[in-house]
């Protein structure tokens, strides 16, 4: 539980300087290029960012799940092989993946039909061409998160990233504002991203003095994808959830739509930070207890983290959704419109919140095939009801897809932890933080009906509900397992 807790500080850490470099280059962008310039760069950003998590071939994951079972096992022996056997075939699909978009313009014509087709086919191959080092790196920080750290992920993917892109965004807004220059701009980190996945997964076989692995028997290539397939393409599904509706939009709707409804998509995994951040650290922990026979600490493991999740996730979301007017003015006035929509995923956010990490169990105790079912049959959901409405509703449509894909999905996944494998969620330390979260929309609620949906009510509302929040936190700290997270900042001011 310390692991964890140590894990998930540096994980929040990152995820703030994620929300906060993000909400900056989405702001920089929009106001360089407008909502219609914003649209099109950043369905270029769902393709890449689709095709990519597609590429890893779940490879990331599977060397989170067989790295520390190899070194609580075998002492990390395999390590090699196994790193062997998931970045080559990774990286052979990165490069397939971006020859298409090099190779053949339609393709480019057809996602970005609102742009001339010049620009449409450079944006196109722009990202193309970063495709194979954006994989492996993502490859390369599941392995490090395997050693049981997750501070290369978070230096990388949640604090590098979005620092550099902000950096060099900057003067790329304020002198040669365009769709490629920014685009470029998103673009720039991810090899240097790539380089430091590298240096830090050789920093992290060296400290487990796991350098080689010759002499042993690995793990079977066939057990390694028998798991990473099913993830593979439960992770398309995952990250087109996120990314599909962007891309819906630009084809079935208005560039301008499309870039209002990643604003909105921008708020809402910004909730989800703190869930993620949890997750980084639990995952490995989670598989390292199963592998050593020890279920009932991974199942109490579970139980906590979900507590911490909801606790500090659900206010977040409850403000949001009383506020999403003002939230949303962040990016510009026009931007605004996309309110019905924010609330709609915030209600369904806060069902993912409300399961934990139930899909990283399930993937960890080695069910990889099960998440695709559940995946599988969210995506399908969202698709269906993507198709149907966002013609008719537009960003509304799209956030109602979404949500009901979210509620599918994490309903399922968390019966199927509950009942195939007996992990259980609510607890007494989770009626806790349920009760916290309420008494801290109430609070919120009064202000919004005080002052409106406007700055100072957001205000006022932070405030008076930040102090009803930490007075609860405080009394109810020891069924909500406070201690352990606060202990481990102590030991590292000590």
């Amino acid at each position: 539980m310390a692991a964890a807790a140590r894990g998930g500080w540096w994980g929040m850490a990152g995820s703030v300087a994620n929300a906060v470099f993000s909400f900056l280059l989405v702001g920089l962008i929009t106001r360089a290029v407008g909502a219609h310039g914003s649209g099109a760069i950043f369905t270029g950003v769902a393709l890449f960012t689709i095709l990519s998590s597609a590429c890893k071939l779940g490879a990331d994951t599977g060397l989170v799940r067989f790295v520390p079972r190899d070194l609580a096992v075998n002492d990390g022996r395999s390590v090699g092989a196994l790193l062997r056997t998931a970045v080559l075939p990774a990286t052979l699909a990165g490069i397939a993946a971006a020859v298409p978009l090099l190779l053949f313009p339609s393709v480019a014509t057809t996602l970005l039909p609102q742009l001339p087709p010049s620009d449409a086919v450079a944006l196109v191959r722009l990202f193309g061409l970063f495709l194979p080092a954006a994989t492996v790196g993502a490859v390369l920080l599941g392995a490090t998160r395997g050693f049981g750290t997750v501070v290369p992920f978070v230096g990388v993917e949640q604090i590098g990233k979005p620092v550099l892109r902000v950096l060099i965004a900057i003067p790329v807004a304020c002198y040669v504002p365009g769709v490629l220059s920014l685009a470029s701009a998103w673009l720039l980190p991810a090899l240097a991203g790539s380089l430091a996945a590298w240096f830090a997964l050789r920093r992290c076989r060296a400290g487990q003095g796991v350098t080689r692995s010759a002499g042993h028997e690995p793990v079977p290539w066939r057990t390694f994808w028998g798991f990473a397939a099913p993830r593979a393409i439960s992770s398309v599904f995952d990250i087109g959830a996120v990314w599909v509706g962007v891309i819906l939009l630009s084809v079935l709707a208005t560039a301008g739509e499309a870039g209002v409804y990643t604003a909105v998509a921008r708020v809402v995994t910004a909730g989800t930070l703190v869930q993620l951040a949890v997750r980084l650290a639990v995952a490995p922990e989670i598989s390292r207890l199963l592998a050593v026979d020890q279920a009932a600490e991974a199942k109490g493991l579970h139980r906590v983290s979900t507590c911490w999740i909801v606790l500090f996730s659900w206010p977040l979301f409850v403000l949001v959704a009383g506020f999403p007017r003002t939230v949303l003015s962040v990016f510009g006035p026009e931007f605004a419109d996309g309110a019905p929509a924010l609330m709609v995923l915030c209600v369904a956010s806060m069902v993912n919140v409300a399961v934990g990490n139930a899909q990283t169990v399930l993937l960890m105790s080695g069910r990889s095939s099960w998440h695709l079912a559940v995946t599988g049959a969210a995506f399908t959901v969202q698709l269906t009801v993507g198709v149907l409405a966002i013609p008719a509703w537009g960003v509304l449509g799209a956030a109602v897809s979404w949500g009901a894909a979210i509620v599918v999905e994490n309903l399922a996944a968390a019966v199927l932890v509950r009942l195939r494998l007996g992990f259980k969620t609510v607890d007494r330390g989770y009626t806790s933080a349920l009760g916290i979260v309420l008494l801290a929309s109430v609070v919120l609620a009064a202000a919004h009906t005080t002052m409106g949906d406007t700055p100072s009510g957001l205000a006022v509302g932070m405030a008076l509900g930040m102090c009803v929040f930490t007075t609860s936190l405080w009394r109810y700290r020891t069924s909500l397992s406070v201690g352990e997270l606060v202990g481990v900042l102590r030991r590292r001011a000590a």
